[in-house]
């Protein structure tokens, strides 16, 4: 397969503190942007991607060790992998995971966005590109008229991290601006 070897992320995998690939780097990947989607594979909403022309997102390339894909496939087994060309000191082919659009929906309140789940994937752009670059997140990202699960007091996402109260207040402050509505996670 094409691209075998590396992986472009753009959610959960910009957060280095929710994996440990190794050679990491930040990268762009343009012709695309991120949205919110809900499958059957699921039981809540998740991040995925589309083509997208005169979109440009950031994310991170990470090498996949010894080109074993058997454990990111594993953790990212509700998409598919899909060849692409990132920038990242130069173009270098890589993978990219995505929901077929025939399989994606939008979410709902049964199928909410976990708060812990965009709390760690903003952590990790709000780390790798700072404020600008987590702002560059909200605005690269499609799907905004979904429902966001409060579950931080008691997080469901597998891969959660601690915040900080700027961190929070980041995602806070966007999710406000978009006026995304938030509902109980108990």
């Amino acid at each position: 397969m094409d691209g075998a070897g590396h992986f472009f992320g753009y959610g959960s995998l910009v957060n280095r503190a929710t994996h440990d690939f190794p050679a990491a780097r930040p990268a762009s990947l343009a012709g695309w942007r991120r949205v919110w989607v809900h499958t059957g594979a699921r039981p809540v909403a998740f991040l995925s991607v589309e083509p997208a022309a005169g979109v440009t997102i950031d994310g991170l390339v990470a090498e996949v060790p010894g080109g074993d894909w058997g454990a990111l496939d594993a953790r990212e087994w509700a998409y598919e992998r899909h060849p692409v060309t990132a920038e990242a000191d130069g173009p270098q082919r890589v993978q990219v995971y995505a929901v077929p659009q025939t399989r994606a929906a939008p979410p709902t309140v049964r199928h909410p966005v976990l708060l812990s789940y965009l709390d760690a994937v903003v952590q990790g752009f709000l780390r790798e590109y700072g404020t600008e670059g987590a702002g560059r997140f909200f605005a690269t990202t499609g799907g905004w008229a979904v429902p966001v699960l409060d579950d931080r007091a008691a997080p469901r996402y597998p891969r959660a991290q601690a915040l900080t109260a700027g961190e929070r207040a980041v995602v806070d402050r966007a999710l406000d601006a978009l006026g995304v509505r938030r509902i109980s996670g108990g």
